[in-house]
């Protein structure tokens, strides 16, 4: 894969970096040599990035062209966008302090040149901000606030080549020397790649869809289709343009990181597995109930609570019934009332912190069925019983300790048509992504209970009939559909 830098002007490069190719932009962007070049790695350092400058058109025709430009356009705008700087500047706050402590002004510039800075001290800091601004060189500002006496980032701006100041030009060559070698050596050690795949994942998540064993058995998947797999975490939102496509294997929420970068890789044109749209649709039960009924998909009696209705609920749906807040996950947020009281104070604590929230009626069954399908066809079929002496398959105790009730894996075509047939429809509401379908049975019944994106895959479990085919057939839809769109010139 080339490495190309790509400056307004020649003279705008005066450093000397083995392994860098450097052209002019204008000659990047109407040479056909660099219109046909396959999986280069463009550096943009041009003068500006303002909208629809040359600098701003190389990296737009970088990634229409399927190189990848660092910055990519998704980081341009967002270093335009004060909101996203303090954003990060929250997420940042305690590297920050730490890093600027020491310093005596009331203003500091922070030189960023590939994650380093010429102080060790600010190395943890540079990197990190490389990490969320994927830029060659950076340079940040940060102001001391006069009241709280602590450092706020004022704004960060890439630069050229030509802005770096001559003494600072020895260890630019040292550093982008570094970073260029480690590409290269990547390069070396995976010929037959064509790819390259984030899996994000958060390895202390408590309830976590996959456990370690599944992330590793997700990577030897991808390699052995072709594509790269890196594991990443929220740190490296900035490198997203880097790959061709985030597998998010983190419990999602749209208030969360996993849905910015659900987002953000989607802008990039990356083949996103929870797209945002599946993001949004699933983790919010307002949404779902609404879709089930419009669509007469048969759920358990539902009702959407508000203010105006809270004293009706009870006398439709009976007691006991279940309370859940729109973005429950594993069985939190999801309650049980019994009497009138319990299902007051639950309503007041749910509808102080949403508008909307749920109420179904209670079916007591002994299993959950949860039916995995991806790109529209059923992967795997579960059978989730509940935990002893509960009436949910996790079950808490006050110290916030977890048992779960046993499971089973069924091949496919074991499971009962009805079952199939019903989870199918309720996915295909959401899209093509990968769901996971609960649903009861009661008699031959079949309800929905919710779609989940982001379903569990964890080793022994949910891979219990196919074994390591299911991690194959997940990522041969990944790679299929990157080179669709690569086809496609997205």
């Amino acid at each position: 894969m080339s490495n190309l830098v790509v400056v307004n002007n020649l003279r705008d490069w005066p450093l000397d970096i083995p392994g860098v190719s450097v052209v002019e932009a204008r000659d990047y962007l109407t040479d056909p040599q660099y219109t046909e070049l396959k999986g280069a790695k463009i550096f943009n350092l041009c003068r500006s990035f303002r909208y629809q400058s040359i600098g701003y058109y190389v990296s737009l025709l970088a990634a229409a062209r399927g190189h990848k430009p660092m910055p990519g356009v998704s980081t341009i705008q967002d270093l335009k966008t004060q909101a996203i700087i303090r954003v990060a500047s929250d997420e940042l706050d305690t590297l920050i302090q730490k890093s600027l402590a020491p310093i005596q002004s009331r203003e500091f510039t922070l030189s960023i040149y590939f994650g380093r800075n010429l102080a060790r001290r600010h190395d943890p800091l540079s990197l990190h901000i490389f990490k969320l601004f994927q830029a060659p060189l950076l340079r940040a500002v940060f102001i001391l606030d006069d009241d709280s006496k602590r450092w706020e980032l004022h704004n960060i701006n890439p630069i050229s080549a030509a802005e770096i100041p001559a003494e600072h030009h020895p260890f630019v060559v040292q550093v982008g020397t570094e970073y260029f070698k480690g590409r290269r050596h990547i390069v070396r050690r995976r010929p037959t790649t064509r790819f390259d795949l984030a899996i994000l994942y958060n390895p202390e998540e408590e309830n976590a869809p996959s456990d370690p064993r599944a992330i590793e058995k997700f990577s030897r998947a991808a390699e052995s289709v072709g594509m790269s797999p890196e594991i990443i975490d929220k740190d490296d939102y900035g490198r997203l343009a880097q790959f061709d496509a985030l597998f998010i294997r983190e419990t999602t929420s749209v208030n969360h990181h996993t849905y910015r970068f659900a987002r953000r890789a989607a802008a990039e044109g990356l083949v996103v597995v929870d797209d945002p749209e599946s993001i949004l649709r699933c983790t919010n039960k307002v949404y779902l109930a609404e879709s089930l009924e419009r669509h007469r998909i048969a759920t358990p009696r539902t009702v959407i609570v508000h203010w105006d209705n809270v004293e009706t609920v009870t006398r439709t749906l009976g007691l006991p019934c279940i309370l859940k807040q729109p973005d429950s996950s594993f069985s939190q947020g999801v309650v049980k009332v019994e009497t009138e009281e319990e299902y007051m104070n639950a309503v007041e604590r749910l509808l102080a912190k949403s508008e909307l929230i749920i109420a179904q009626e209670f079916l007591p069954t002994d299993f959950d069925w949860r039916v995995g399908i991806f790109d529209r066809h059923p992967l795997y079929v579960c059978r989730y019983y509940m935990a002893r002496a509960h009436w949910q398959i996790i079950k808490r105790d006050s110290a916030g300790n977890t048992t779960e009730g046993r499971s089973d894996t069924l091949p496919v075509e074991h499971a009962p048509d009805a079952v199939l047939r019903t989870a199918s429809r309720a996915a295909n509401l959401i899209g093509d992504g990968f769901y996971g379908v609960d649903l009861k049975q009661v008699g031959d019944k079949i309800y929905v209970i919710e779609v989940n994106d982001n379903p569990s895959v964890e080793h022994n479990v949910e891979d219990k009939v196919l074994k390591d085919e299911l991690y194959h057939r997940i990522m041969r839809v990944m790679l299929r559909r990157v080179e669709e769109r690569k086809e496609r010139g997205t």
